[in-house]
């Protein structure tokens, strides 16, 4: 089991187009991994300092040296990621902060080279990296499925029949999943761009004050990443999965800042209720890792049905990323500031998340771990790990040279010493590779 802190990632946006109409001001800086903000009421308090694991300056144009790209924050945070993916890992990549911040662009992006977000970025990367298999051994399959949560209410974003009313239900020990949800197979990226397409097409958007294209509803994209390998030396055939959940969330936005009216109050009332309660299970898994006591403390993952499909990659098994998207604008200090310390809280939270794998897998996948661990300690001692002719193959005799050494290395000498026949049981004493001993 690999214990593992959330990853948090901050990036401030360019002005849009209402914040420079109203002239506004930037408050936000960043060095390295630190991101500062001045409160603009109050000049001449002291900026307010967060750090952590990447801070993206991505408010100027792309000739600033500092300026943080699409292909930058895949590199830093979906690679890695994948990279996980590929050992047998959970992972998630949630993107968080207020309405217009740059969270959609951030996760989808726009279809113009070098404006591609960690979803479409990290698929290519996937379809590339199973290309380049040249192990007879291995082989890979790849599904995915599309939702939205909207007004609390889960709707398949691949199937045009689903009118939103699918169930959540939880699984004793996959955990919570969407019962009737579709998931279809992709042999290639251009397979999985179409799907996105054409999920993003029937997701819930409206224009608000605050964004002309306001995202409505929480997004989840899914990929369920199996790899098949047969093993030869035990021929045995055995598959690590992978879940990797790229989220999308609803920003948090205030009805007099963004204007809602009617259905759009009641769409912004459910996106701020299930992200108030996503802020309740951060702060509560926070406490439990600083006050390792209160373990029995309540979480209370259920009161939403965003918390409750990501329970496993809040705190379970998973590996995780959170990247805050900011407003650099002074009229959005409360709203950015909220964001940074939601983002700061969630640092302190652990997932412990192991490899997906069947027992039989994991159990040969130790037991090599531990034949290697065993010739590494016999090659620090100076002593030969080479295999005996005709005793199989030479992962074989590697194997039993080592297991023999570690554990029967305590009888050398004793036939000597004894004077009497050994106790093995055919008539020899055991001894180092390379001694000899009578009969």
């Amino acid at each position: 089991m690999a214990s593992a802190s959330v990853k948090v990632a901050v990036r401030v946006r360019p002005f849009n187009a209402r914040e420079i109409s109203r002239e506004a001001k930037c408050v936000i800086q960043m060095q390295g991994k630190t991101t500062c903000i001045t409160n603009p009421k109050q000049a001449k308090d002291a900026p307010k300092n967060f750090t952590f694991d990447y801070s993206y300056w991505s408010h100027t144009s792309e000739e600033d040296p500092s300026f943080a790209s699409q292909w930058q924050v895949y590199k830093d945070i979906g690679e890695e990621m994948l990279l996980h993916a590929f050992e047998g890992y959970n992972v998630c990549i949630f993107a968080y902060g207020q309405t217009g911040a740059g969270k959609s662009y951030t996760m989808m992006g726009k279809q113009e080279s070098g404006h591609q977000g960690i979803i479409p970025q990290l698929c290519k990367d996937l379809f590339a990296r199973v290309s380049d298999n040249k192990c007879p051994n291995l082989s890979y399959s790849v599904e995915v499925s599309y939702m939205e949560i909207y007004c609390e209410r889960v709707r398949d974003l691949l199937n045009p029949k689903s009118h939103g009313n699918l169930r959540v239900r939880e699984h004793p020990i996959m955990g919570p999943y969407v019962e009737d949800l579709s998931k279809l197979a992709v042999t290639s990226f251009e397979d999985i761009a179409d799907l996105m397409d054409c999920g993003n097409k029937a997701r819930t958007v409206a224009a608000t004050n605050m964004n002309e294209t306001s995202s409505r509803s929480h997004a989840v994209f899914t990929i369920v990443f199996t790899q098949h390998r047969h093993d030869e030396l035990t021929a045995l055939d055995t598959e690590k999965v992978s879940k990797i959940s790229l989220v999308d969330l609803a920003g948090s936005e205030r009805a007099d800042s963004s204007g809602a009216k009617g259905m759009r109050l009641k769409e912004g009332a459910n996106i701020n209720k299930s992200l108030t309660t996503l802020g309740k299970v951060i702060s509560a898994l926070a406490e439990m890792q600083s006050n390792k006591k209160k373990k029995s403390e309540f979480i209370p993952y259920r009161d939403s049905v965003l918390t409750w499909l990501l329970k496993e990659n809040l705190g379970g098994n998973s590996r995780t990323a959170m990247i805050a998207a900011l407003s650099p604008a002074d009229i959005n200090y409360e709203e950015t500031l909220s964001t940074l310390r939601y983002a700061d809280r969630a640092k302190q939270i652990r997932c412990n998340a192991i490899i997906n794998e069947d027992p039989n897998a994991r159990l040969i996948r130790e037991l090599k771990e531990e034949v290697a661990r065993l010739r590494d300690l016999l090659s620090a001692q100076g002593l030969s790990a080479t295999p005996f002719p005709g005793t199989g193959t030479d992962r074989q005799a590697d194997a039993a040279h080592a297991w023999r050494h570690s554990l029967l290395l305590p009888f050398s000498g004793l036939a000597g010493a004894c004077g009497r026949q050994p106790p093995l049981g055919r008539g020899r004493w055991l001894l180092p590779f390379g001694s000899s001993g009578g009969s």
